[in-house]
């Protein structure tokens, strides 16, 4: 099930675990009008839940890669275009902005276009109770959502993890105009083709996904993480 009720939180070094606790026995800012303060409890709280999942993001990226990893450094984004969740739609263009200001290499998985990646997300995060968007992969292992591509990107981080995808296209696709998608050649985006077979009728197109979509030729990596 894909919310967006389930912050993640990380910072990118231990420093910053230090700096955390430390801030803490600094002055803070006034409250603006109508907002109740934080208890000191509740600030502690969340500055430990933001530093531990900083250590872990860090083991995570310091781990040595696989050998299949390790050859294939590609980034892989799983995120939506569509706006009915505001929060959800923001990180979503705020993470594919960071992405493409680094020129990376991404491959873009838009869940709005071809919900079949909701399922493999799913899989690829088994022991996720909820699944937030957006979700970055960098050669086959988790990095995080939005607050870790913010952090790592905030602390200069973030470009050396994606370094090794390669560079993306100065322009975009003239295809797809960079969409990523096109219409499927088949079906026509009808998402059905006739056939004789059976006494003759339409049957669904194995070559698109329920929107009569195929991802673009010209710029889309074939699907693998």
């Amino acid at each position: 099930m894909l919310t967006d009720a389930c912050p993640c939180f990380a910072i990118p070094s231990h420093a910053d675990l230090q700096a955390l606790l430390l801030s803490e026995h600094s002055p803070s800012p006034t409250p603006p009008p109508h907002t109740a303060p934080c208890s000191p409890s509740v600030r502690v709280f969340h500055r430990v839940r933001v530093a531990a999942s900083a250590l872990r993001a860090l083991r995570t990226l310091q781990a040595p890669p696989a050998a299949a990893a390790e050859a294939d450094r590609r980034v892989v984004l799983y995120f939506t275009s569509l706006h009915i969740v505001r929060s959800t739609y923001e990180d979503c263009r705020a993470v594919r902005a960071i992405l493409r200001g680094l020129r990376a290499s991404v491959d873009e998985r838009d869940l709005a276009m071809d919900p079949r990646y909701l399922q493999e997300l799913a899989a690829l995060l088994p022991r996720a109770r909820c699944v937030t968007l957006p979700q970055v992969f960098v050669g086959g292992r988790h990095l995080g959502g939005a607050e870790v591509v913010r952090s790592l990107h905030e602390s200069g981080e973030l470009r050396r993890v994606v370094a090794g995808a390669g560079a993306a296209a100065l322009a975009a696709c003239s295809r797809c105009c960079g969409e990523r998608y096109v219409l499927c050649g088949s079906c026509n985006g009808s998402h059905k083709r006739y056939s004789l077979k059976g006494g003759g009728g339409f049957r669904t197109c194995a070559g698109c996904n329920e929107n009569g979509l195929v991802r673009c030729p010209d710029c889309s990596p074939p699907p693998a993480v």
